[in-house]
């Protein structure tokens, strides 16, 4: 390939010498305008947010194929009905409440204010002069990106409940957490809240998204309890998924639409240096997810005797969260490092959780939350993307944000408990949700399952 590039490289060289040797003077390049950056910015956010709702169907084929037959179709209500809910609550209250104005803030830097108004889209055809903010990006842009980390927050705990919990009051959940919980505790950081002022660093959301929306689904499973047979005269007893197959593409899928999750919160297109990290966040998210697979790979083999596939999606999942804390700084060989780690976290986690008696069907806390954790620590060893990140900024931040999601999440599914009631029957449950949340007792075939 190199023998035909070279040829009109050389051409170009000797046509450029010669113009030289005649005494002509070689044009500058036009700096970039404003205007450039600005588009180039929405771009990345355009491009990104749709690689990170792909993530939504990543999500849905994941936990469809890690559930048994007869609930799969609850699994694929609940992901469509969280992500549509999510995105409206998001625009009604969540948006300015996880990004308020310099003097919009209720209590300064930690809670905006108390009744923000709805998110609003800049005019049609607007100018760049008019733009809300002119050397960002434009609004849309910017909203769409931020509701799509919002959606899989939610999407998280839709996988860790599955198989026995109602469908609205975990719909009601869905509004709290998207609306209220996840906007408040991501402002502290990404909206110029107290955390950002204390030193905390989370490039893309370790803590932020996925150990919140892994707060979230613990408090959850521990008010909800296991599913029927799981835990059962002292022994855990495996239930497989219907369809691995599919839970294989939803991983790959959620690895996919991570490279808009990580590179798109570069946050910024528009020169070269800008183009050159998002190009080493994508080597690194890429890396750390082959780094979390492989490990897996082998520590099962030598702990079950066997490689264990479900172990091993979690365990490529497991390095893309740990590795989006910091997917800019690292080199290669420490994203290997990072992302490796995380997938032994997976291996060590799941088991542990189960002898604590918390049923997490798709292993959502150990991916999310343990990795998650992992990989805020892992910033103090890359010095994080403005550099300089401490140990004590971590471990404040990654304190205040879980402990209030736990704390806020086991206070709305326990009111949800005692209200309306968060589980289904007994004999619902052995059904299946399909049938009892959804009447596919309808469809024949469907009910075989």
């Amino acid at each position: 390939m190199k023998r035909f590039t070279t040829i009109p490289v050389a051409a170009a060289m000797l046509l450029v010498s010669a113009g030289l040797g005649q005494g002509q003077e070689v044009t500058p390049v036009p700096a970039v305008t404003g205007e450039v950056v600005w588009i180039l910015n929405s771009l990345l956010f355009l491009i990104g947010g749709v690689l990170v709702f792909f993530m939504a169907a990543g999500f849905a084929m994941l936990e469809g194929g890690l559930v048994r037959s007869r609930n799969v179709t609850m699994q694929m209500t609940k992901n469509v009905a969280l992500f549509s809910l999510a995105a409206i609550m998001y625009w009604l209250v969540g948006y300015n409440l996880m990004y308020p104005c310099d003097d919009c803030w209720a209590i300064e830097g930690y809670l905006s204010g108390l009744f923000p108004s709805w998110g609003v889209l800049e005019p049609v055809g607007v100018t760049l002069a008019e733009a809300d903010d002119p050397a960002y990006a434009s609004t849309g842009s910017d909203f769409i990106f931020q509701l799509m980390f919002c959606a899989a927050t939610a999407s998280i705990v839709s996988g860790a409940l599955a198989e026995r919990i109602k469908l609205w009051p975990f719909l009601i959940f869905v509004c709290v957490l998207t609306g209220f919980i996840y906007p408040l505790t991501a402002s502290w950081l990404w909206g110029g809240g107290w955390l950002d002022r204390a030193g905390f660093s989370d490039f893309a959301g370790s803590t932020v998204v996925h150990a919140c929306g892994a707060a979230a689904a613990l408090a959850g499973a521990i008010v909800l309890g296991p599913r029927m047979g799981k835990y059962k005269d002292g022994r855990i007893n495996p239930m497989p998924g219907s369809n691995l197959p599919l839970a294989t593409l939803g991983m790959f899928i959620l690895w996919f639409g991570w490279f808009g999750f990580n590179g798109g919160s570069q946050l910024a297109m528009g020169s070269a240096g800008d183009v050159a990290n998002i190009s080493r966040i994508f080597a690194n998210t890429n890396m750390a997810a082959v780094a979390g697979a492989v490990a897996v790979l082998i520590l099962t083999q030598l702990i079950y005797g066997k490689p264990d596939l479900t172990m091993i999606l979690n365990g490529a999942l497991a390095g893309l969260v740990s590795i989006t804390a910091d997917p800019l700084a690292p080199s290669l060989g420490l994203a290997l490092i990072i992302g490796a780690i995380g997938g032994v976290i997976v291996v060590i986690t799941v088991p542990m959780l189960d002898r604590m008696r918390i049923d997490d069907v798709v292993g959502a806390i150990p991916v999310h939350g343990c990795a998650g954790i992992w990989g805020t620590f892992a910033v103090v060893l890359t010095g994080g993307h403005h550099g300089g990140a401490t140990l004590g900024a971590q471990i404040l931040g990654m304190v205040a944000i879980i402990g209030t999601a736990l704390v806020l999440s086991l206070v709305v599914w326990y009111t949800l408990k005692f209200t309306m009631g968060i589980r289904v029957s007994e004999d619902a449950e052995l059904a299946g949700l399909d049938i009892s949340e959804l009447g596919m007792e309808s469809y024949p075939e469907f009910a075989k399952g």
